[in-house]
């Protein structure tokens, strides 16, 4: 059986890890196979490219460049891990994918959504998620949340402007492909967000094995 990606996007700051963590659990609870991975990453040879894209020193980066390594590292990814485990029937959960590039250097960065999507059609190979779960948090609140916790890497480190634009996009993308990006209220508890995002999966399992069962 076809394994079940799902990506995890949204600002910095919006409860993704943890919720990641939570999906992990449930899935693991119910006996299915799961890996848990990150984007810009998942491999070492992803990190050490992930390193040089958000060392706060590279403030020169060209946008192109940001863009083309953030591909490279994807490309590196499918391959070596979002590819195998799929076709081996795992369920993959992705903090972040394509679409952060799409609204970071897209929107963001002002490389057009067209530009960035044509940058990465060779790197992903096809694979898109299945589900995307957007968690929806205005970015005062996700910035303000991460200098809290510390030092910010080189794109958390962007003004307040950039971000703003970030998630426009990321709202864009929600209307343009709203059978597959899932809103998410991110303002709530840990459990009120983690009981919405179990309802949607569950659904959709009993809606994928109905199919299946075809």
């Amino acid at each position: 059986m076809k394994g079940l990606f799902i990506s995890v996007e949204g600002p910095d700051g919006s409860g993704k890890t943890t919720q990641i963590q939570e999906l992990e659990k449930y899935f693991k609870d119910k006996n299915y196979d799961v890996v848990v991975t990150r984007e810009p990453g998942g491999t070492p040879i992803s990190e050490k490219i992930r390193e040089v894209i958000l060392d706060i020193n590279n403030k020169d980066m060209d946008f192109v460049t940001e863009a083309l390594l953030y591909a490279a590292a994807r490309a590196q990814h499918v391959s070596q891990v979002i590819k195998p485990a799929i076709l081996d029937g795992k369920i993959v959960i992705c903090d972040r994918f394509v679409d952060s590039s799409i609204v970071y250097q897209g929107i963001g960065r002002n490389l057009g959504m067209k530009t960035v999507e044509n940058i990465n059609n060779i790197a992903i190979n096809g694979y898109m998620p299945d589900i995307t779960f957007f968690f929806k948090l205005s970015p005062e609140i996700g910035i303000y949340r991460k200098t809290k916790q510390g030092s910010k890497d080189r794109l958390e480190s962007e003004k307040i402007a950039f971000h703003k634009k970030v998630f426009e996009g990321y709202e864009q993308l929600e209307k343009m492909h709203p059978q597959r990006i899932i809103g998410i209220d991110a303002n709530r508890s840990i459990k009120e967000i983690y009981n919405e995002i179990i309802a949607y999966i569950e659904t959709y399992l009993s809606s994928m094995n109905k199919t299946l069962n075809c």
